[in-house]
């Protein structure tokens, strides 16, 4: 008979827990928090130390008799929730709602869900760490009386069902102040030109440098022709090669901000999915009989790259193994620590590296796969050797012009066997050869290539750059970025267009009253600032309650002069080019949950509502009568469907050219390569680059 009980927060933890422990122990889901500040008032008594009011999450009563039912048969009870202030919090308000003792050593916590982690653990079992908790309950609350104090007047002068929050707000003001940037910058004219040059039959390029030794511009056309007289009629020259080996070394294993940044790099993930298929990999996936069902990653939720020396060296007998001793690095590497790392756990790796994509094939789904192989991948590569290259430059003068050529080869691999680390442009790069030059070598000019070009604004944030962006100002922590763009796109604040981030007008609005009435909230550095007094109270430097002090003091005042001087706007909708089919009147603009669409401007006497539809000109293949249009998901991912559904079903992820294919002139569509779009048709073999 059962003598414990194992309390964990989720259903597919319990039962991977349950295998491990065996019969002795019941382990039970709280399903997670099962207790909360109310969602109908503050819930804050700020006249007294800011005593939290906790209530039961409504339905979470079944779930509570449960539990102490289950209490009431065991002599001992374990508080396994995740290893983190969440998980903290919800051990301590378990432990309240249970009648446990805070000094009883209940709590139990583990990095991997793996048999032997799970078993040392409950070796060595702990009191709850009421700084962790505090830590935890001090944003609780300073979320909650910077949200619940804000949006009731954001409700009153602009509109309802508006909210404000401590990160999500400054999130919101990055994505404009780039929208701003983008809006007031102004191109600049610039050329370059390129020299096609052959030697030995070979055929390479080289850049305009300068001239002399001095670098120079060419900032317009006639800076071009001056260059292009002045090298007329001469021979390009060989007339300095330099030779260097250059190594690079592999990323670091991944946390949190850094796993969500490449998932959408390489994966296209959102923030939000790479984070709930984190979770089911770390709480434990069925492998069959050989090993049931096992953790196959560490937790997630990190901003550590520090590993253990135990998986430390399982890797590197993989790597010996798998590849030769050559790819292993003369020691173990290590990785620098991240400044402001909290460094509690380890970084994001498998449980094990043995365990290969390759042999997890039929176990795992699509995208767990996908992200699992991601992770395996990165982890095996950090502790890898260098790659080593051989670098080549190249300086050809022709006159006193100065035209300079580069290259890499690969030498050895090292770590990029394995893995290369993404970046932000999907820019796949490329090794250039240069044939075998020598100094003094004349070269063949094969043709001069002038083009010009204009400096580009910055770009817009996607939900990779924008997470890379708030961990490096260090706003917020790892576990709040996905909430907070899932937070700031269902509020109407921003959009997502062709996967950037845009603001809204009602986003707009929102951070311009914000930053004339509450301009600390929007402040980075008050943010950050926050952010390390927030660690202070866990690691016992601080007391809580006086952040929250020092804080209200000042934001109360606020509050009082926002109530009086806010004054009210007005925010009209945008007039569609069509009217209402059902009762005349003309269509608006609205944006709801799932993004924009067209709703009839007589609400609420006509409630009339259809999605926005953008004509692409080209007939459906499938039926001949229709056209296909460009239509949204609810995940506001863009794909192509017939305008006779549900007449017709024909839809497609791949946006249709309008020319038909020049062979059997079927349906041709665009497929996105990360060296550039190809039109492919999609009933022959028929393709071309895009241009």
């Amino acid at each position: 008979m059962a003598d414990s009980l194992v309390i964990v927060e989720s259903p597919a933890k319990a039962k991977t827990i349950g295998k491990y422990l065996g019969k002795k122990y019941i382990v039970k889901a709280s399903m997670g928090h099962v207790r909360d500040l109310p969602k109908s008032q503050l819930g804050v008594d700020t006249e007294n130390r800011f005593e939290p009011k906790y209530i039961t999450i409504r339905g979470k009563g079944d779930v509570l008799k449960e539990l102490r039912d289950a209490r009431k048969k065991v002599k001992r009870v374990y508080l396994a929730a995740d290893p983190d202030r969440e998980g903290e919090a919800i051990a301590y308000h378990l432990a309240h709602s249970l009648n446990l003792e805070l000094d009883e050593e209940c709590r139990v916590v583990f990095n991997e869900i793996t048999k032997q982690a799970v078993k040392d653990a409950f070796r060595h079992p702990r009191k709850i760490d009421m700084d962790l908790v505090q830590a935890q309950q001090a944003r609780r609350i300073l979320d909650r009386l910077v949200g619940y104090n804000i949006s009731p007047i954001l409700w009153k002068k602009v509109k309802k069902g508006l909210s404000a929050g401590r990160v999500q707000s400054v999130a919101v003001k990055l994505i404009i102040d780039r929208e701003n940037e983008i809006r007031t910058f102004k191109p600049e004219e610039y050329w370059t030109v390129t020299a096609h040059l052959i030697v030995d039959k070979e055929t390479f390029e080289a850049k305009f440098y300068g001239y002399g030794k001095k670098k120079a511009d060419l900032k317009n056309e006639q800076d071009v022709q001056r260059l292009l007289e002045a090298i007329k009629g001469k021979r390009f020259t060989v007339e300095e090669v330099k030779k260097s080996d250059r190594r690079r070394n592999p990323a670091p294993p991944f946390i949190t901000s850094s796993l969500q940044q490449e998932a959408a790099r390489k994966l296209n993930f959102r923030a939000g999915k790479t984070m709930a298929l984190a979770q089911q990999l770390y709480e434990g996936v069925d492998l069959g009989k050989k090993e049931g069902t096992v953790g196959l990653i560490t937790y997630m939720r990190t901003d550590s790259t520090r590993i253990s020396p135990t998986a430390q060296e399982e890797v590197g007998n993989y790597i010996k193994e798998t590849f030769g001793s050559s790819y292993l690095p003369a020691k173990p590497r290590t990785h620098k620590k991240k400044a402001g790392a909290q460094d509690a756990h380890e970084a994001i790796r498998p449980t094990s590296a043995l365990r290969t994509p390759d042999s997890l094939k039929g176990y795992l789904g699509r995208d767990q796969m996908r992200l699992y192989k991601l992770i395996w991948e990165r982890f095996v590569a950090s502790q890898m050797a260098p790659a080593v290259l051989d670098a080549v430059s190249a300086d050809i003068r022709v006159g006193d012009a100065l035209f300079r050529a580069t290259g890499s080869k690969v030498k050895f691999p090292g770590f990029i066997k394995v893995y290369v680390e993404g970046n932000d442009d999907n820019k796949k790069e490329e090794d250039k050869y240069l044939p075998a030059l020598e100094v003094g070598q004349p070269l063949k000019r094969k043709s001069i290539d002038p083009k010009q070009h204009f400096t580009q604004p910055p770009p817009r944030y996607t939900e990779a750059r924008l997470v890379k962006t708030l961990e490096e100002k260090g706003i917020g922590r790892p576990s709040t970025y996905a909430p907070t763009i899932d937070t700031i796109q269902k509020r109407g604040y921003v959009q997502l267009e062709d996967r950037r981030l845009v603001p809204s007008e009602l986003g707009e609005i929102v951070i311009s009253l914000m930053e004339e009435f509450f301009p600390e909230i929007l402040d980075v550095t008050f943010t950050v600032n926050m952010e390390e007094k927030l660690d202070h109270v866990e690691e016992g430097q601080v007391d809580w309650v006086e952040i929250l002090e020092r804080f209200y003091e000042k934001f109360e005042k606020r509050l009082v002069v926002a109530e009086e001087q806010m004054k009210e706007v007005e925010i009209k909708d945008e007039v569609a080019d069509e009217d209402c089919e059902k009762c005349g009147q003309p269509m608006v603009y609205k944006f709801g949950r799932y993004g924009k669409f067209l709703a009839c401007s007589g609400f609420p006497d006509c409630r009339n509502t259809k999605p926005i539809i953008k004509s692409t000109g080209v007939t459906c293949p499938k039926c001949k009568q229709g056209e296909i249009v460009e239509r949204k998901s609810k995940k506001q991912r863009t794909f192509y469907g017939c305008n006779r559904y549900p007449e017709c079903d024909f839809v497609s992820w791949d946006k249709p050219d309008p020319r038909p294919c020049p062979r059997c002139e079927g349906l041709m569509v665009e497929k996105r390569r990360k060296k550039g779009t190809l039109i492919r048709c999609t009933q022959c073999d028929y393709e071309e680059e895009k241009n």
